[in-house]
Order: C-alpha cells, then structure tokens, then sequence
C-alpha cells in the first residue's frame, strides 16, 4: 500500500533516471570503452605526467660508480637466472647460474644505471628497444628487473651494507614498478582535461546523492520513515 503516491511516484523517476544513467555509464559510448574504464584510463594517464621520478633517483645512484659489489640472487628456477643473466652482462658484470641461484659480481653504479635505462625505455613506451637489447618481451625483462632488485636488496642486507640497499629499493618502487605499471599509457597534464575531470568530481557527488534522494521518496511515499518517540 503506497501512503504518498506522489512522493513514490518522485521517487520512482529518480530511480529510472538514475538507472538509466548507469546503463550508459557502462555502455562503450565514450571512444569504444564504458565510462569507468574512460576515467580509469585518463586519471592513469594524468597520474603518470606527475611519475616520473627517474632522474632524481639516478642522482641517488651516481654515488655507486665504480663500486664492485658481488651478489647472490634467488630468481626461483634457471629460465629467470638465464633471463636475468643478460641484464646483469648488459652492465659489464659477470654472471654464475646455478639453477634458481644467479652470482653477480660488477659494478654496482653501472648495474644501476642500466637498469634506469631500461626503466626508462619503458616509461616512454619504447618496449621495442629493451625486448631487441635482450631478445625477450620487454615486460618480462622489467619484471626480472623487480626481482633481481628485490634480492639485491636481501643479499645486501645479508652483507650489511644497508645504503646501497636502500638506493636499490628506492630504484625498484621509484623506477622499475612505476615503469611497469604506466607501460603504454600516454601521459597527460591535468590542465589538458581540466574540464573532464571536474565534471567527473562533481558527476559523482551529485550522482550518490541523486540515488539517496531516490531511496529516501521511494521509502518515504511507500510509507516508511523515521520518528522519533
């Protein structure tokens, strides 16, 4: 029984507007996706115009030139050692592959700077380059990159030698993941979407009190409220 059908019926056109609305949403209506993979791909895009945090890590880097480091990694089974090897060689080092387990001994600042190169590459999309430089695909070499940083960062610690370790894990978060994760997205400043995305804000506000409202008139003309005694 419908106490106010007026307040219902209000109620009842928010809702189909609001549904409507949703149906369009994820609908592929805006350049071939629906709206959430829109936004979710231009807030990636104008995140990574603000990632880019590989020169300043490289200043943290320069400080290792020249120093000779050996070092025992665990990159899980002899495909990734074999893998890994090349990156290591890429920089001058020599390598050891014992199944799971690669040897390094080189240069730490030029291991370093290699892999901001590749790192590099990657943030601007150049894949071509690192999966020609090693003869594999470029995101596996990225990843083999993470890896290999995760356990020098280990092996260090193993040796206390804590400031090159902290550099090392600086470079895998700062360059290697941010590299990975913005792979093929082109950058943008917010400035050049400005518009987009306030309307998105305010879209989004105004669109989680539309549906409260819907709710309220709906619960409200079917007779159901809230009193106080």
């Amino acid at each position: 029984m419908i106490a106010k059908k007026k307040t219902f019926a209000k109620g009842a056109i928010m809702m189909l507007i609001f549904t409507a609305v949703l149906i369009t949403v994820f609908s592929p209506v805006f350049n071939g996706q629906n709206g959430l993979e829109y936004l979710d791909a231009l807030y990636n895009s104008i995140s990574k115009g603000s990632a880019y945090y590989i020169p300043k890590v490289k200043a943290e880097t320069d400080q290792f030139m020249g120093a000779e480091e050996s070092m025992t990694l665990d990159m899980g089974d002899k495909a990734h050692s074999d893998q890994t090897a090349l990156l290591f060689q890429e920089a001058g080092a020599s390598t050891e592959v014992s199944q799971g387990t690669l040897k390094v001994t080189g240069d730490l600042g030029k291991i370093l700077v290699n892999c901001l190169n590749d790192a590099d590459s990657m943030y601007k999309n150049d894949g071509k380059a690192i999966s020609e430089k090693y003869g594999y695909n470029e995101k596996q070499a990225l990843y083999n990159w993470w890896k290999a940083c995760k356990e020098m960062d280990k092996d260090l610690k193993r040796q206390d030698k804590f400031k090159e370790a902290k550099v090392i894990t600086l470079l895998k978060k700062k360059a290697v993941e941010t590299s990975y994760n913005y792979y093929k997205i082109e950058p943008q400043k917010i400035t050049d979407k400005l518009g987009i995305v306030v309307f998105s804000l305010i879209f989004y506000v105004v669109y989680t009190m539309w549906y409260g409202f819907a709710i309220m008139y709906l619960f409200e003309g079917w007779g159901l409220q809230l009193e106080d005694h």
